[in-house]
């Protein structure tokens, strides 16, 4: 398998993350091939991955045990043993970090998901995972709910490095690059040094088309039909525009006179979900300067064996996304209701992993006690 589309990707501009750690990547030597051979220059995590990392597998079972003889209760021993990785992560990733000036290198880890419409908890527990990770390059996942907008802000005033997550609307978006700005400017005022605050803005792509698909088929006209698999691809194009818009004007002049970084447009949920869609539909044509693309292993192999990296797929698209939009609205399609009842099952989901993380480790302090 050539790495020459990966080499191609990153040339072209995008950062490319993985979407998935495990104690046994970090142990195996995993994650250092990925850095070394295939451009990975950053990892996501969530509820979910976590989830999924400690219910296979024995990796983890020492430092449980440890853990479990010590006393510590279930959210402590999770707390325990997410940091820990994320931790080592940040570590694997500091010479990317130093070279990139901090804007690649980065390890990011979620506030728990429970806390997503609750403002004061959710900076009180951001506060709490930098302080415990203790790395320059983490970035605290906070969700972008109504609630998390002004947790954004205030985490930003404190100095710390936020990757916002679960943003599927351009009109959510636009709200969450309006918190970074206010908290770059409280941050400022605070006294803190902008240069070291980074920020990325996860939109989430399949899922727009998993959702949107849906209500196309079920409507089953041909012109409805006609626009399966458009809407994902439209939604970020439209997001890059007011991206660009946003951090060219006076506001975010003043701020990058004081050294700050450009929060960056990160896609996110790009495995495809549909088996008709080309695998690499979520990279290949969301390629543009200064984003990231985070993806699972699987699809980093889809684009390095089939990837059709052309450069630039994205600047000057967003009036043929908004295109799209009208299209869709044409048919029927309700918009604002498929972006709320995407955030809503964004937030259940992870909700629901985490559920499930609390009950594996709450079973393995019980076994591995003694």
């Amino acid at each position: 398998m050539s790495k020459e589309k990966l080499v191609a990707l990153s040339a072209a501009g995008v950062s490319i993350w993985l979407d998935d750690l495990s104690r046994e990547r970090l142990t195996s030597g995993n994650l250092d091939e990925l850095i070394r051979d295939w451009n990975v220059v950053g990892v996501t995590t969530n509820p979910t991955i976590f989830a999924g990392a400690l219910s296979k597998g024995e990796s983890y079972d020492e430092q449980v045990r440890e853990l479990a003889n010590r006393g510590a209760d279930t959210e402590a021993t999770i707390r325990e043993v997410t940091t820990t990785d994320v931790r080592n992560a940040c570590d694997k990733f500091r010479d990317i970090y130093n070279s990139t000036n901090g804007v690649d290198g980065r390890v990011s880890i979620e506030v728990d998901p429970r806390l997503a419409f609750d403002t004061d908890k959710t900076v009180a527990e951001a506060q709490d995972l930098w302080k415990t990770v203790d790395r320059p390059n983490l970035l605290v996942k906070i969700p972008a709910t109504e609630a998390g907008l002004p947790a954004i802000t205030k985490t930003i005033a404190e100095g710390i490095s936020v990757n916002v997550t679960l943003i599927f609307s351009t009109e959510r978006y636009q709200a969450v690059m309006d918190a970074y700005l206010a908290g770059l400017e409280q941050a400022k005022a605070n006294g803190h040094d902008l240069r070291s605050i980074h920020s990325v803005a996860s939109f989430f792509v399949s899922r727009v088309d998993t959702e949107i698909d849906k209500r196309l088929d079920k409507i089953g006209t041909d012109e409805a039909k006609a626009l399966r698999g458009k809407a994902a691809l439209a939604n970020a194009w439209i997001a890059y525009g007011a991206f660009e818009k946003t951090f060219q004007g006076s506001r975010w002049e003043a701020l990058k006179a004081d050294g700050a970084n450009a929060q960056r447009p990160l896609w996110a949920s790009t495995g495809v979900k549909d088996p008709s869609y080309s695998p690499t539909l979520y990279v290949d044509q969301l390629v543009v300067a200064d984003v990231v693309n985070t993806m699972p292993e699987k699809t980093l192999h889809a684009v390095a064996d089939a990837g059709k990296i052309v450069g630039d797929t994205v600047t000057g698209r967003a009036a043929e996304g908004q295109e799209v939009f009208d299209q869709l609205a044409a048919v029927g399609i309700d918009l604002e209701d498929v972006f709320k009842v995407l955030e809503t099952e964004g937030v259940e989901k992870f909700e629901k992993s985490w559920e499930e993380l609390l009950e594996t480790v709450t079973n393995q302090l019980a076994q591995l006690k003694g």
